[in-house]
């Protein structure tokens, strides 16, 4: 089985769109897809919760698919979205020095995308 791991770090809503309609797809064609919110990305957790957004149908698909790997703590803390990170029940990334490592993906075989 294929390993993809798409990294977020852009804020654009129009940007992350495409993340999660990507890992959806992998999923749907088998691969094994996992997303990782940073940087300017992590801005958009409080909105994807909130139905009246655009994405927060498929926000909560690819919540259900548990397809979201985790948040970058130290990108969500400076965001203050570290508390709605927490509240949504999303993992905290911090294995290299607050942020979450690229290198353990590789080292677990995945490849990387980065948006």
């Amino acid at each position: 089985m294929k390993k993809i791991v798409l990294f977020v770090f852009n804020g654009d809503p129009m940007c992350f769109i495409h993340v999660l309609l990507n890992a959806l797809d992998m999923k749907d064609k088998g691969y094994e897809s996992k997303i990782v919110i940073e940087g300017a990305a992590t801005k958009l957790i409080p909105e994807l919760e909130k139905k009246g957004n655009p994405m927060h149908a498929l926000w909560e698909k690819v919540i259900n698919f548990k397809l979201v790997e985790g948040v970058c703590k130290a990108c969500a803390n400076k965001m203050g979205t570290l508390e709605a990170s927490k509240n949504q029940g999303l993992s905290l990334l911090d294995d290299m020095s607050g942020h979450p490592s690229m290198a353990r993906y590789k080292d677990s075989g995945y490849e990387i995308i980065t948006f």
